[in-house]
């Protein structure tokens, strides 16, 4: 079997999409399965990442929509080539140009590769909902009726991550009538085995957490991530107790929101920003933080809280990151109520009052969970055998 995945970017600065291929392709080659990517990236971008599956870069799109002729043309002349193509993500021009060119091939009575959509998530009600996305809610409604409806029904089928995300995607739009939808999960490789250099990497990163305890924020600095929650909660919290862990933030911060939590956070010495973390110094944070903390407002998986499972650290996450069912079934965490004022200071509160042993049962029953659910083995197989059923 050969696969295309088509994607807007590799760059892992622009969310856990990417991460998804890095994670999936390895398997997926090492049984036997050829597998490229076509991408909105320019030529010479590498990201310091070294794939071992080729991916061939376009080069960059016009607007946040991304438009590039030159990817239809390129998938017009390659796409014969694949037995299917899987498209990442929404609301961009790549989508569409999968689309058309099928269309194009077709009615040229070529035997086209089955197309399947992977949303990740881009389907969830809380991007029409939202009240800071009302001109971006509007902008969905429009593309959805001129273009992405038509990708969508026209796909052979629609992959998801999680049966919530399932679920929710068919309540979010008029006209949602997938030919055939599946839940093929998803998952991550295990990480690497703990070692000292990789909590010394960290430490290189951040010398002022050195052997102190803390909690860790791992993702896009992101209003979405509701990281201006989690330090409004750490800062009150901070005024009642004195002892309580350091809160490590890691994101990007080329951002004016990112700048805007810097400066919420700065009365407080025990908040630290360290950037974005890769490779050693990710792993380091991982590894030896108390618990992993991901207040979002909306998440459709969320690779790093699954990442922070596999290192065996409890999770604190909320009721709109779609897994959350999973981890409270598994007691591997905590799960917060945005919807209720005060819940997630309550929740962050349970989570500073635990013992030492209390926090080591939740992160061994939190890596108990990742092995039962989220595996790339598994899913990866789920992801093939669902690929040859259609």
């Amino acid at each position: 079997m050969k696969i295309l995945h088509v994607i807007t970017s590799m760059n892992p600065k622009g969310g856990g999409v990417c991460q998804v291929l890095r994670n999936l392709n390895p398997y997926l080659i090492a049984k036997g399965i050829h597998v490229e990517v076509v991408s909105l990236d320019n030529e010479h971008d590498d990201f310091g990442i070294q794939d071992d599956f080729i991916i061939h870069k376009i080069g960059h799109g016009k607007t946040a929509y991304q438009y590039q002729p030159k990817l239809e043309k390129w998938l017009r002349a390659n796409v014969l080539n694949f037995d299917c193509v899987v498209v990442h993500g929404l609301w961009q021009y790549p989508n569409y140009a999968v689309n058309k060119a099928v269309r194009v091939l077709k009615g040229q009575n070529k035997k086209v590769p089955k197309v399947a959509m992977m949303p990740h998530g881009m389907l969830d009600p809380y991007f029409q909902k939202s009240p800071e996305r009302k001109w971006k809610a509007l902008r969905n409604e429009m593309v959805w009726s001129l273009i992405e409806k038509k990708c969508i029904n026209e796909a052979d089928i629609i992959f998801f991550t999680c049966d919530e995300e399932m679920r929710l995607a068919a309540t979010t739009f008029k006209g949602y009538k997938p030919l055939k939808t599946a839940n093929v999960g998803l998952g991550i490789q295990p990480p690497p085995i703990d070692t000292d250099s990789f909590k010394q990497t960290f430490y290189d990163k951040c010398p002022t957490i050195k052997e102190q305890k803390y909690f860790l924020f791992l993702s896009r600095i992101d209003e979405k991530k509701g990281v201006d929650l989690l330090i409004n909660a750490y800062n009150e919290l901070s005024k009642e107790k004195s002892d309580l862990p350091n809160l490590v933030i890691a994101g990007p911060l080329e951002t004016e929101y990112a700048e805007e939590m810097v400066q919420l956070a700065s009365a407080n010495q025990k908040i630290h920003f360290v950037g974005m973390l890769k490779d050693r110094a990710k792993w380091g944070a991982f590894y030896n933080c108390e618990a992993y903390l991901l207040p979002s407002h909306q998440e459709n998986f969320g690779i790093a809280i699954v990442e922070a499972m596999a290192c065996r650290k409890p999770v604190l996450i909320t009721k709109n990151i779609n897994i959350w069912s999973e981890i409270i079934k598994g007691d591997g965490g905590w799960i917060a109520n945005l919807q209720e004022k005060g819940n997630l200071k309550n929740v962050l509160s349970d989570l500073i009052n635990q013992s030492k042993d209390e926090l080591l049962l939740k992160g061994s029953n939190a890596f108990e969970t990742y092995q039962n659910n989220f595996k790339i083995e598994s899913c990866a197989d789920n992801f093939i055998k669902t690929l040859i059923s259609i």
